[in-house]
């Protein structure tokens, strides 16, 4: 079994110092319940509501900096990985709304998130490739980024490619919905795990930062798509997951959700 612990936190926009340090002891209390995967949220490192591009770039960090590397020290678990958001200034000189994947040894890979949710586009340019399939100790891991998740075909593909977990870090900014519903990008979760047969882990931010309200809704979904574990208004949500089941797209005894596709007949979706 892996554990999967997200630790659901508010960074506070403005003070990186403060949103690093509480990225490190959200990393030592996972390592603490026994995580083989923490989840952090979307852009941990730095808050979420710049107020503009140049409070960015001063609270941007490069994707070998010593700051990321921590994490998978603070874990202190052998074969332990951390997923976490982080405000990246790119070599090209663009600011990158990324995701590392870090284990004990330092940074494994970096993903920049390709699609921009609204104002981000006024601070981020958007990534250019795929999200990685990282082969750790814990599972294959694949990180996406918040609004990442609402783009089946995205969630399809890096599935396709042998994902075990996604990992996905946000900070979803709360919206209405019916009384007694989860959030809508929840839900999406689910779906993308039912349909690819594969675990994923959300971890959503917390609090208020400059008048943006958050949705709290960190969950962790199994690969049947069912929610086994939320944060609520707490900080973490923990889950053992066999993911190994993610590798069987069985459906029964008759069909199979992978080599029930017919892609021959999907070709709009490749049309530009």
């Amino acid at each position: 079994m892996t554990r999967v612990v997200c630790q659901q936190l508010d960074p506070p926009v403005g003070d990186p110092a403060q949103c690093r340090a509480l990225a490190l002891e959200a990393c030592a209390a996972a390592g603490a319940l026994g995580a083989d995967v923490c989840v952090l949220p979307e852009l941990v490192t730095s808050g979420y509501v710049f107020a503009s591009g140049d409070e960015a770039a001063a609270a941007a960090l490069r994707a070998d900096a010593p700051e990321l590397a921590a994490w998978g020290r603070a874990l202190g678990r052998p074969g332990g990985v951390v997923v976490g958001g982080f405000c990246e200034r790119g070599s090209d000189g663009h600011l990158y709304d990324s995701a590392a994947v870090v284990g004990a040894g330092g940074v494994l890979a970096v993903y920049r998130k390709l699609h921009l949710w609204d104002r981000e586009q006024l601070v981020f340019a958007a990534g250019g490739a795929p999200p990685p399939v990282v082969a750790t100790p814990a599972g294959r891991i694949a990180p996406l980024v918040c609004y990442d998740l609402e783009f089946p075909e995205l969630v399809r593909s890096v599935a396709l490619r042998g994902a075990e977990l996604l990992a996905v870090p946000t900070s979803w900014p709360l919206v209405e919905r019916p009384a007694g519903e989860r959030p809508p990008e929840v839900l999406a979760a689910m779906v993308g795990a039912r349909t690819n047969r594969v675990a994923i882990a959300c971890c959503d931010r917390r609090g208020v930062e400059r008048g943006q309200a958050f949705t709290a809704g960190t969950a962790i979904v199994d690969e049947q798509g069912w929610v086994v574990a939320e944060a609520g208004s707490a900080t973490t949500a923990c889950a053992d997951l066999d993911l190994s089941r993610s590798r069987d797209k069985a459906i029964g005894p008759r069909n199979d959700a992978f080599a029930d596709r017919r892609p021959e007949h999907y070709v709009g979706l490749l049309d530009r």
